[in-house]
């Protein structure tokens, strides 16, 4: 029977690392897997989790399972978490998941089986997996437009007029909540107001991937246009996030999916069948990341450590944004990239696609995405002079 299975070719992005990995190049440079890298090239352990770990390694706590919808504390932080104020005056009910993918995984079969929706709209481009999430959930994807010709840039007047030629009441639409996976172009405050003033009057049902809050100018500032759209408490949303890279708990798959209702029987009704669609897909959710969150979380010393550093990490992320356009212009002055400072978060789309980005890989074992996208975090200052002069070389 297994003859008959065909052979699917690899992620493109775990495909790339592959061939990092085997690439014999002792100055290779990678700027593709989204996971957020320090000046040595590593993956750093935040303080404010190893002390939580401690502490929790003293404890001495079962391992017994967490209920369906997870570790309650932990569902109440991450609830307050993105909602700040708005929490004390909306309806809502957060649920612990396995990352933020999982959240999206749940959430497309919730939109199928519980609410009848059968179409999403999501941007064009967008995270490579949301189409296949949502597809495998049988949902039907449809995109609507984002950037601009030049690749680089919102065109607003164009996404909202797809939006709202394109799209009826009764779907979904997904929202980047902030650090737009994989260009880092985000609308600004006043145009989150006019899009979400926009779904509201479609009749669409928002689901937010806030997978990077903190990451953009803040924790509190990341999540306002949220706020703002669910604050008079008349609005439904999905809010699918991670606990990933703010928290650097990559490999512990700790994430949440908060639905904010208009009354406390669909409050009700809802969380019930994401309880419901989780028994019948993975149960319940492992329990270590999201003990080391609501430990963190819980603790006053802890979460003020955890948001000094995570503040820092966003800095770095900018000033590696700065660095990266100067020395491009010194390199290259015939190209500007000045618009990756107006980018935010990790990810940017660098207009290095297609050939390029394979005469860099090929020509210089640097690697980055087909489409362009580039993980900021992945430049540090032993390797971007090589990999400014690798671009301005292909160019």
């Amino acid at each position: 029977m297994f003859e008959s299975a065909e052979l699917h070719p690899p992620d493109a992005i775990f495909g790339l690392t592959e061939k990092f990995r085997n690439d014999p190049n002792e100055n290779k440079i990678s700027l593709t897997v989204g996971v957020y890298k320090d000046e040595s090239g590593k993956t750093p352990l935040m303080q404010a989790v190893a002390d939580a770990e401690n502490m929790l390694a003293q404890a001495h706590a079962s391992r017994t399972y967490l209920p369906i919808d997870g570790m309650p504390a932990y569902n109440a932080h991450v609830g307050k978490l993105l909602l700040g104020p708005v929490a004390e005056s909306v309806k809502w009910k957060s649920t612990q998941t396995p990352g933020g993918t999982g959240a999206l995984r749940v959430t497309g079969e919730l939109l199928r089986t519980a609410l009848g929706i059968d179409t999403i709209w999501i941007s064009n481009p967008t995270w490579a997996n949301h189409p296949k999430i949502f597809g495998n959930a049988g949902i039907q994807v449809q995109q609507h437009d984002y950037l601009g010709e030049d690749g680089v840039s919102l065109d607003f007047d164009a996404m909202m007029k797809s939006i709202a030629d394109s799209t009826r009441s009764g779907q979904a639409i997904l929202l980047h909540g902030a650090c737009h996976n994989p260009t880092g172009v985000d609308p600004t405050k006043e145009q989150w107001t006019e899009l979400l003033k926009l779904v509201s009057e479609k009749g669409l049902l928002p689901v937010f991937d806030f997978a990077y809050q903190g990451f953009g100018d803040g924790l509190d500032e990341d999540a306002a246009a949220i706020r703002e759209f669910l604050a008079d408490g008349d609005k439904e949303a999905i809010i699918c996030n991670s606990f990933s890279k703010n928290f650097g708990l990559y490999g512990e798959r700790t994430g949440g999916l908060t639905v904010v209702s208009t009354s406390d029987d669909a409050s009700d009704a809802m969380q019930s069948q994401v309880k419901t669609l989780i028994r019948r897909m993975y149960s319940n959710p492992p329990t270590h990341g999201a003990a080391i969150v609501n430990t963190v979380l819980s603790d006053a010393t802890l979460r003020k450590s955890w948001e000094t550093e995570l503040d820092e990490m966003r800095t770095r992320i900018k000033q590696l944004r700065t660095a990266f356009v100067d020395t491009m212009k010194q390199v290259a002055p015939q190209r500007d990239f000045s618009f990756l400072n107006d980018q935010r978060g990790m990810f940017s789309y660098s207009g290095l696609s297609g050939k390029y980005a394979e005469a860099l890989m090929k020509e210089h074992s640097v690697y980055i995405l087909g489409s362009g996208r580039i993980n900021v975090a992945g430049i540090n200052d032993s390797n971007r002079q090589r990999l400014c002069e690798a671009i301005a070389s292909v160019l």
